[in-house]
């Protein structure tokens, strides 16, 4: 039995009991039954006590697997933060580093078209020394042509 329903046996066997008139309140209680359920109380208060003493190292034990399970957590958290941190930092590295390649692609770009229009311009410039040379030799051979033809008339 447990101890509360013990202490509430000797209660109600004390709410009971015969009041002694003119005694303040006192009653009189059969002492075999008050000593039989003491010792009931005293036989159950141990393994209650020693079930309390469990539950309070269940608790704490409970409290500690909790406290080392947040722990856990805890640091899982803080690695998955470093990795995203660490994941960002490659992510604006790569970023960084690609503005830089099309700032450099841009550069080269009009680098190499100012070459080119520097090569065309002189090609063209070449073509059209060569052809004012070719136009010059043209007109001395129509005018050769003519003044033989005109020769030729007289």
């Amino acid at each position: 039995m447990k101890v509360d329903d013990l202490i509430l046996q000797l209660q109600d066997l004390v709410n009971d009991a015969k009041s002694m008139p003119f005694s303040g309140g006192k009653v009189l209680v059969n002492s075999e039954e008050v000593y039989d359920i003491i010792d009931q109380i005293q036989e159950a208060m141990p393994a209650e006590v020693r079930q309390a003493k469990h539950i309070v190292a269940d608790r704490k034990q409970i409290l500690a697997e909790a406290n080392r399970e947040s722990e856990n957590i805890i640091r899982a958290a803080e690695e998955r933060k470093k990795v995203m941190l660490n994941q960002s930092e490659i992510v604006r590295e790569a970023q960084a580093k690609a503005r830089e390649i099309v700032e450099d692609a841009k550069h080269k770009s009009a680098e190499i078209r100012k070459a080119t229009n520097v090569y065309v311009d002189s090609v063209m410039k070449k073509a059209e020394e060569s052809l004012s040379g070719q136009l010059g030799e043209i007109k001395k051979t129509r005018a050769n042509i003519l003044n033989s033809q005109k020769n030729k008339k007289d």
